[in-house]
């Protein structure tokens, strides 16, 4: 997967002469060219660790991320429809 991305990444950027689109931010930019390695490196430092790791935390912490991103979302938007109902209970 990470090759199939990476080579897509480099297809666009030899479409694209190498230069980012001028509506990007500074950082964009800055990370543009060296997309490649950043994420090459950020997986094999994944990899590592979780092969350092015994197969049933990795599961657990996995698992844990995977449950707790839509748990928070949804209390954040639970908060935001308690903070709109008073809203609209003050109009």
């Amino acid at each position: 997967m990470i090759v199939l991305r990476k080579r897509i990444h480099e297809m666009k950027m030899v479409e694209r002469n190498s230069v980012p689109p001028s509506d990007w931010m500074d950082w964009e930019k800055r990370y543009y060219t060296s997309y490649d390695s950043l994420i090459c490196e950020i997986m094999g430092i994944l990899q590592s660790q979780l092969m350092n790791t015994r197969p049933s935390l990795a599961f657990g912490m996995m698992a844990l991320i995977i449950l707790s991103v839509p748990t928070s979302t949804g209390v954040v938007l639970f908060h935001l429809m308690e903070i709109a109902k008073g809203f609209m209970a003050g109009i």
